[in-house]
């Protein structure tokens, strides 16, 4: 994919999407594809990303204060459902972890990524 269809792709998603296409939008800039807003049981899963030999789901969290276990756990389970790793992406300054949720992220191999959003 050319470089000003990335761009524009981005540009698509983050006017759509808000907070979960700037997040997808770094995913398709890394070459993957992405889905957005897949349904499963337990929710919508924000971001499936797949490519080079790869699954990937994410759920991105933006609301201030401690991120709910649940949140965690619901991510877990859509994850071993589309058979994919699961990422927890807290967008911003607001989303924090406590120790409970931190093991459980550690307990259930879930990757935490941090995005801060552009200052443009």
């Amino acid at each position: 994919m050319t470089l000003a269809k990335i761009r524009f792709l981005q540009r698509k998603l983050t006017e759509k999407y808000g907070e979960i296409g700037v997040v997808a939008s770094r995913y398709v800039e890394a070459g993957l594809h992405v889905q957005l807003m897949h349904p499963t049981r337990y929710g919508p899963a924000h971001i499936i990303a797949t490519g080079h030999g790869q699954r990937i789901v994410v759920e991105v969290v933006k609301d201030p204060g401690l991120v709910p276990a649940e949140v965690v756990k619901n991510l877990s389970e859509k994850a071993r459902l589309l058979r994919a790793r699961p990422v927890l992406v807290l967008y911003g300054h607001g989303p924090k972890l406590n120790d409970e949720v931190r093991g459980l992220i550690a307990e259930l191999g879930v990757k935490v990524k941090q995005v801060l959003p552009s200052s443009t």
